[in-house]
């Protein structure tokens, strides 16, 4: 089998044709957040042969992502595997032939530099608004395109952002919304089927950048209702009163503006970054922990199950406690277990 053979069918579209998947197998993508919209995301630009692609999420696989993370298993829900390591293996089944890189950590300022450096191009599948004002930060400040995407109960959008071209994230949401004024799927759950078209329609966006559409990406926002079978395209012009791409600030990029502790959606769970001061080698911290409750270890985390509540590890200093909502509480909880 040849390339051309495995690929044939979308060289046979004429606008993409054999240019066009030259171009994309010499892309590199970032994909932030391996759930419902990243898994999708990457198992179509895997199927259609982009180059490198690069995974990075912070989760583990549960029973509840089944129903619309089409990567995972029951296996994976079974062993508590990290997303990015459990969508990367799926994927390298699918084609071998692209490069497939997991990253189990969470996106920050910090980080988000090394992860997005030399790609072509960033996608969408968080959960979150400050995860993507940091993203939309970064990509108009490295002149990088990316393309939103979210989705909740039966609706979704999707915007293209191509800098200097379009508008940004912050042209359509200008300041962080509370925590708590936004619905998230525990409150409004959401339909498989809408995931689907939410991370296709992001995808096609994608394959437009990468092999050099441009002139065909969508510059407004899309909002689509799968309940009430309705799709709008919104005005959406560049606005040169925006933080971002007209006053040219990066508040989230350059770290002034970020979260210590961060409430996880649908987990009841609360995230906590450790002070360097606290020792994360996993193999001492779960000999440390055994005495408290029950342990469990694999090479990515260390998790602790005590009466009410558990609490997992990462090598990093990220730990992630269930079993409450409140940051007061899971900070207090961590001092507690951690003797600090």
């Amino acid at each position: 089998m040849t390339e051309i053979d495995r690929y044939s069918r979308q060289i046979r579209f004429s606008p993409f044709g054999p240019q066009g998947q030259q171009r994309l197998e010499r892309s590199t993508a970032l994909v932030c957040g391996c759930g419902a919209l990243g898994t999708l995301i990457a198992e179509r630009l895997v199927r259609a042969g982009i180059g490198q692609i690069r995974l990075v999420d912070r989760d583990w696989v549960e029973w509840s992502n089944l129903q619309r993370q089409t990567l995972f298993t029951e296996t994976d829900a079974e062993q508590s595997l990290p997303k990015a390591v459990a969508a990367a293996n799926a994927l390298q089944k699918i084609n071998s032939s692209v490069s497939i890189t997991p990253f189990v950590e969470d996106i920050t300022y910090a980080n988000l530099p090394e992860l997005a450096s030399g790609c072509d191009l960033i996608l969408d599948g968080t959960d979150n608004f400050e995860t993507r004002f940091l993203i939309n930060d970064y990509c108009i400040a490295h002149n990088t395109p990316w393309v939103h995407g979210g989705c909740l109960g039966a609706s979704g959008q999707i915007l293209a952002i191509v800098p200097g071209k379009t508008a940004c994230f912050r042209c359509l949401v200008p300041d962080l919304p509370p925590a708590n004024a936004t619905e998230t799927c525990d409150s409004a759950g959401v339909l498989g089927p809408a995931i689907g078209i939410i991370a296709s329609w992001q995808t096609a966006e994608a394959m437009k950048i990468l092999s050099g559409n441009l002139q065909q990406v969508q510059s407004h926002l899309i909002a689509i209702d799968s309940w009430s079978t309705d799709c709008r395209i919104i005005a959406l012009p560049r606005s040169p009163k925006c933080p971002c791409c007209g006053l040219g600030q990066f508040p989230f990029l350059e770290g002034t503006i970020r979260s210590e502790t961060t409430v996880l959606c649908g987990k009841n769970a609360v995230q906590v970054q450790l002070p360097t001061s606290v020792d994360a080698d996993l193999d001492r911290l779960a000999q440390q922990l055994a005495a408290q409750g029950t342990v469990t270890a694999n090479p990515f985390f260390v998790r602790l199950q005590l009466h009410q509540h558990t609490i997992t590890f990462f090598a990093s200093g990220r730990t992630v406690v269930q079993g409450t909502t409140s940051p007061a509480e899971a900070r207090s909880l961590l001092a507690r277990t951690l003797g600090t």
